[in-house]
This record gives structure tokens, C-alpha cells and sequence, in this order.
């Protein structure tokens, strides 16, 4: 399946970030460096020509807040989707990771996001990303969440999506996706 080309922010570090805390449903605010990665994200953007494309940002207020900064003077209208929010982690939203049981396996990070009690899990996180992009219809700019990026490129370009891991979990960056290729723009 093709799929249109996209650009996708994630979130401006938050105060959970640094925190180590999970999030999923809940919110914290931007962190001044959350604040800084957003503004980087902008300019970044602001060198590419985004003729012709939508932009679409997650209802909740760290990825509503930073597609207001990234898009600032670039979108004249952003909508937001709800199938663009961060993975449910139910009993866990809030919680510090260390204080989480580190499932073993090769990477105990993203199995606690699969074994949260009464949260959505991977196999339903993926259904409603390929609902999204079946819905889109030309280019589109993304402003989402660290696991909701990390599905959606997946399931664009494939396991290459991961193949490369980045520091700052895509905070600050722009991945650039385009004919089953992924670009990281810092």
C-alpha cells in the first residue's frame, strides 16, 4: 500500500519526560527544552515546501501545544484527530517507570507500553494508525506522540522505521516519509 507523503513532529519534551513518568492519556506541560524542541521543529519545517499539504496534530494538549508552535506562520488551519493520541496505558498513566515491572526481552522500554493494565496495546494501536493514514488523502504535517509516531512510521516504511534509534525520541526533530523512505531532519 502507498501511502502520501508526511512529516511527522512528535511533542516537545514534557515535565513527565523528564521525569521518566508515563503519560499516555494524561498530560504534563512542555518543558522550556519541550518549548525549544518545538521552535526547532519550526524552523525546520520552515525549509520545506509544504504546498498542497494538511496539518494535523493529537487533541492532547503537548502535541496540541507544540503543533502551535512548530505550525506558527506555516499552518493557516490545523485540525486535530483523535487517532493521533499517544498509546493508552491505562492503570499506569502517571506512573515512574522505575516503579514498573521491566518486562525481559530485548527491549523491556516499549514492552511495559504492551503489558499496562487496562491499556491499549500495540495490536490496537495499529489498527487505529492504519485507519488514519487509510483516510488520508494527499500530504499531510503530523504532530503526535513518541509509540503513535513510532506505529505510524512503521507501518509506512516498515521495520527500517526503527532501524536507528535517536536520543531524543524525536523530540525536536522532523521525520520526513516519502515513497517508503524515511528522512530524520534535525
Amino acid at each position: 500500500m502507498s501511502h502520501p507523503e508526511l512529516l511527522i513532529l512528535r511533542h516537545g519534551e514534557t515535565t513527565w519526560n523528564a521525569e521518566n513518568r508515563m503519560q499516555g492519556e494524561l498530560n504534563s506541560p512542555l518543558t522550556e527544552k519541550g518549548l525549544r524542541d518545538a521552535a526547532r521543529q519550526r524552523t525546520i519545517l520552515e525549509t520545506c515546501d509544504l504546498s498542497g499539504f494538511v496539518f494535523l496534530t493529537s487533541p492532547q494538549g503537548r502535541a496540541f501545544q507544540t503543533a502551535g508552535i512548530a505550525l506558527a506562520g506555516i499552518a493557516d488551519h490545523i485540525r486535530t484527530d483523535d487517532r493521533l493520541r499517544e498509546i493508552g496505558v491505562g492503570d499506569w498513566s502517571g506512573r515512574l517507570r522505575d516503579e514498573l515491572p521491566m518486562p525481559p526481552g530485548k527491549d523491556p522500554f516499549m514492552a511495559q507500553y504492551e503489558i499496562a493494565p487496562n491499556g491499549e496495546g500495540f495490536a490496537r494501536l495499529k489498527q487505529r494508525c492504519r485507519a488514519f493514514l487509510a483516510d488520508l488523502t494527499g500530504p499531510a504535517v503530523l504532530v503526535t506522540h513518541g509509540i503513535t509516531s513510532s506505529m505510524i512510521r512503521g507501518l509506512v516504511v516498515g521495520e527500517k522505521a526503527h532501524a536507528s534509534r535517536t536520543a531524543h525520541g524525536g523530540q525536536g526533530c522532523v521525520y520526513h516519509l516519502k515513497n517508503g523512505v524515511q528522512f530524520l531532519l534535525e
